[in-house]
């Protein structure tokens, strides 16, 4: 173990030797593709008749893996089973809850390059991405273990005379955790160990698109001697079992992160008490973004075109840190405009298994469908200047699409598309792109190139998002470096991989006794 917490380095792909590793990762996840995975509740393995599968969406038929579907009576197992575990883990002492962490995390790192490439399979990410996930899976179950251990030390409080004060905290209970499909492994991972670490127990409904990668992370949790119960993997679609999770009287917390509508639904249904409940359900929840990097007349256009390209075509533009404004000052719109342009007609998009491509597909039919959709707005509303077509056959894949000259209202400019596609708009000065980043209902992250002290100071107190870069990309969050999590409709501002994550899953309780 270690003494205090380190971010787990990434890979470097340009060495032999690593990339070697890699290929053999490829070549072992090849071997397991289309295998069946079981609910799993109370450390039972549970098969059902309902089966969904999950498809590569750089090579659409291939099968990466059927799981079988969860009903409203085995939801309703699973929560029964965690209320019930739920009266012992909370018994455990904190730091052998966070040992369980400290050991998952060792196995993850020993099963890096495995994960990674599942990641490529399922989820469409690059070499580079796909390791990058998996260091932040890593990253967050070592964080919140060190989290653990200073939340469990004796709290100073003031002293009176004659009595003895402490403060605990204490686990909430029974908790549903809905990860996303853009991390499935480091957000799962995030949201599930730190609830559990907190001794709260947890069913685990992963992303529809990505659960091979949820159900292979249960291996680890039970590989690492956690015990049956505290994390019941229950997949199944939200209209068959996400709002029954939601609603039901044994749910004290719900951990969310996905789109605006869905966690603007779920805030709804677990506001309402339900008959028998006794407490007032937490949420938390992180719910994307519609994210700008300003570039000032005064800063290094180079690093600001490299950093918007990066920022809005890494993954595909399917993080909710990504990129999709550029807000730039009209003495320097063209000169960035024209960089970016080339930069990225330079990128290549294809099947991620190979590393010479720089980006991969979109998650599935549903968001290629609509990204496409999108690029056809965005050409009425704008002017198109690179990308703006389908990408090779065979997956969902989208060239990297720049459009120019939007008005700040426009729709591509407002609304979330969570895809390969960047707008540009161009502000009068720096106070009209201050205000042009702030007119949308998000608020997660952004980003500010400028050499102009005064208006870095400015951009500090207005600019209104959780996360704030300057001169740099404004994706990329380190745990432990870059607390995640966004203002108004991007969520409660979690902050994610931050000193604050944990008091989320817990509650305070003060005891005092008279001496």
């Amino acid at each position: 173990m270690q003494l205090e917490f380190k971010n787990e380095p990434f890979t470097n792909f340009r060495l032999p030797e690593n990339k070697e590793a890699f290929q053999k990762a490829l070549d072992k996840v090849e071997s397991e593709m289309g295998r069946e995975y079981d609910l799993i509740i109370g450390g039972e393995r549970i098969k059902t008749d309902k089966k969904s599968k999950s498809i590569n969406p750089s090579n659409t038929a291939q099968v990466v893996g059927v799981v079988s579907q969860a009903d409203q009576a085995l939801a309703e197992k699973a929560i029964q089973v965690a209320y019930e575990t739920f009266d012992s883990w909370r018994k455990v002492e904190p730091q052998a809850r966070s040992r369980y962490l400290f050991k998952a995390a060792a196995i993850l790192r020993r099963r890096k390059h495995e994960f990674s490439a599942w990641l490529v399979k399922e989820a469409g990410k690059s070499w580079p991405e796909a390791d990058a996930d998996t260091a932040e899976a890593i990253d967050f179950m070592e964080y919140y273990a060190h989290q653990m251990d200073k939340l469990a030390q004796r709290h100073p409080l003031t002293r009176i005379p004659g009595e003895d004060n402490e403060l605990y905290y204490i686990p909430l209970g029974v908790g549903i955790v809905i990860p996303p499909w853009n991390f499935p492994l480091a957000i799962m991972a995030g949201m599930t160990t730190a609830a559990l670490v907190c001794g709260n127990t947890v069913v685990l409904k992963p992303a529809s698109t990505t659960p091979i990668i949820a159900a292979k992370f249960m291996e680890i949790l039970e590989d690492a001697g956690v015990p049956a119960g505290v994390v019941n993997f229950v997949p199944g679609s939200g209209g068959e079992i996400g709002d029954y999770l939601v609603e039901h009287p044994l749910t004290r917390f719900i951990s969310f992160t996905g789109s605006r509508d869905v966690g603007l639904r779920i805030n709804e249904l677990a506001a309402k008490p339900r008959k028998g409940q006794k407490w007032i359900k937490r949420l938390v929840a992180e719910m994307g973004g519609k994210d700008s990097i300003i570039v000032d007349n005064d800063c290094d256009l180079e690093a600001a075109a490299q950093a918007i390209v990066a920022s809005a075509f890494g993954f595909s533009g399917q993080k909710c840190s990504a990129c999709s404004r550029a807000i730039v000052h009209q003495d320097v719109y063209d000169q960035v405009l024209n960089r970016v342009t080339e930069l990225t007609k330079a990128l290549t998009v294809g099947d991620v298994v190979n590393p010479e491509f720089y980006t991969g597909p979109v998650v599935d039919d549903k968001a290629y469908n609509k990204i496409l959709e999108y690029i056809e707005i965005g050409k009425q509303e704008g002017k198109l200047m690179a990308g703006g077509e389908k990408g090779p056959e065979g997956g969902y894949f989208i060239k990297p699409t720049v459009i120019a000259d939007l008005d700040p209202e426009a729709r591509l400019m407002q609304e979330e598309i969570f895809g390969p596609v960047v707008g540009f708009t161009k502000a009068k000065d720096f106070d009209h792109a201050l205000e042009i980043g702030n007119n949308t209902e998000y608020g997660l992250t952004g980003s500010v190139f400028s050499r102009n002290r005064a208006h870095l100071e400015k951009a500090r107190s207005e600019f209104h998002v959780g996360n704030l870069y300057f001169n740099r990309k404004c994706t990329g969050a380190l745990v432990g470096v870059h607390p995640f999590g966004g203002f108004n409709m991007s969520g409660t501002d979690s902050k994610a991989g931050g000193p604050d994550y944990l008091l989320l899953f817990t509650q305070a309780k003060s005891v005092s006794e008279l001496l």
